[in-house]
């Protein structure tokens, strides 16, 4: 006798969701012969119904409010594709677990500040939350940290999970233009978020980071002890200069346990011109992950899009029609760990730009600076004149974060400095 069909609800009809329309519509004989079972609609809600979407919608029931979909006995998996981290995509999804639904959700915002409520009153109730379309696109970026990598002990999970981001920093680089034209280009293509902080403040990509490092060590999602820093202050300066010293610069998050405890950083860094990450391009995204067994795994791909993360969607709604269930971040989640959030990042090379007076004596007050903060120079170029003013650049040895604050701190005191100086830390990969 054949099993049931497994029967979806689905919540949002924007681009994803009619992705996911379109996927199991048009791929309903392969889903069925990978999964031994249908795999169906239902019911779906959104706020619009008169809406043109381009699909045909005529067989599914339709629900204006998403939690009494949530609710409906004719529906096994309620699959959340409205975003928002509070407000109706919160209270559908608590309500699909009371009513004993599973979940596949897009949301990283909202998996972020209530992943672990939502995850223990979950599995308590025996339901599975999947979200691999949350992080990554269509990267399966969470299937191969809880299954493929699952015997090993994550050491470093780093990667560029803004496509936005990357997109402007790559257009800045490759046209010579500043960012605020690129800023404005990418919102005319419509590849800015309708609130853009969420994009180049990092903090998009920084709900991603939070929920990879909630599954790679073990430990609660702890978004609020990212540090985040966006990409608004990056200069076509400091992207030009860095590529004449053999870097690229990228919105880089990554997540790492050291011995200070659970360290955790989005923020613009230099990374070498030839490695993957410099060479990434455009609005692809890419995560490296570094394991005691694996060593180093690059996943790279398409990090948004209506195709690449309805992919993801139904990723883990073939998931669960093959009867997989995993708990939410890879372990129950009663038994991650509080983590402890590291006050400093680890020690690492920094990029210096300054501004200087062309006087006798200007670069060794500098040395000087950085030579009492404990921070020795590895490469130092000067570049053309402006009148009596020189551009200098200084790649450092390793050095704590902190020591480059005191040193940047007292350059200001030697009197030959002409503009702040810049700090950009080099992440090694």
């Amino acid at each position: 006798m054949p099993a049931a069909p497994l029967r979806l609800g689905l919540a949002g009809l924007g681009t994803v969701g009619i992705g996911v329309v379109q996927i199991i519509q048009r791929q309903a004989d392969l889903i069925a012969a990978r999964t031994g079972r249908a795999v169906t609609i239902t019911a779906v809600s959104a706020r619009d119904r008169s809406k043109n979407r381009d699909a045909d919608l005529s067989a599914y029931a339709w629900e204006t409010d998403p939690v009494a979909l949530a609710r409906r006995d004719d529906i096994d998996v309620f699959v959340e594709v409205m975003g928002g981290h509070d407000g109706p995509a919160k209270a559908a999804t608590e309500a699909a677990i009371a009513a004993g639904k599973d979940v596949v959700t897009a949301n990283k915002a909202l998996l972020a500040h209530h992943g672990q409520a939502l995850a223990e009153v979950a599995e308590a109730k025996g339901c599975v939350i999947r979200f691999e379309a949350a992080v990554a696109g269509g990267i399966p970026v969470i299937k191969a940290l809880t299954e493929g990598l699952a015997g090993n002990r994550i050491k470093r999970v780093m990667g560029v999970m803004n496509g936005t981001c990357n997109y402007i920093l790559t257009r800045m680089q490759a046209a010579g233009l500043p960012y605020d034209q690129v800023f404005e280009e990418a919102r005319q293509l419509g590849y800015l978020e309708a609130d853009p902080n969420l994009d180049v403040g990092g903090i998009d990509a920084g709900h991603k980071l939070s929920l990879l490092a909630a599954i790679a060590f073990g430990t609660r999602v702890s978004f609020d002890a990212v540090e985040l820093e966006g990409i608004g202050n990056v200069s076509i300066d400091d992207i030009r200069l860095a590529e004449d010293m053999g870097y690229r610069i990228k919105l880089l998050g990554v997540a790492q346990m050291t011995g200070r405890g659970l360290e955790q950083r989005m923020t613009p860094c230099l990374v070498p011109a030839d490695s993957p990450l410099g060479q990434l391009q455009g609005g692809t995204n890419m995560v490296v992950l570094e394991g005691d067994s694996v060593g180093q795994i690059v996943l790279r791909g398409p990090g948004a899009g209506m195709g690449p993360t309805a992919s993801a969607v139904m990723a883990d709604v073939i998931d669960i029609a093959r009867g997989q269930r995993i708990p939410t971040f890879g372990q129950p989640a009663i038994t991650l760990a509080i983590p402890t959030a590291a006050l400093a990042a680890t020690p690492a090379p920094y990029y210096l730009r300054m501004t200087l007076l062309d006087k006798p004596g200007a670069l060794a007050k500098i040395a000087t600076c950085l030579g009492d903060a404990g921070i020795s120079i590895d490469q130092m170029r000067q570049y053309g004149h402006v009148g009596v003013h020189a551009t200098v650049l200084i790649v450092t040895h390793k050095a704590a974060p902190g020591d480059i604050i005191h040193a940047t701190a007292r350059f200001a005191e030697t009197g030959v400095l002409v503009d702040a100086p810049v700090a950009i830390r080099i992440e090694e990969v």
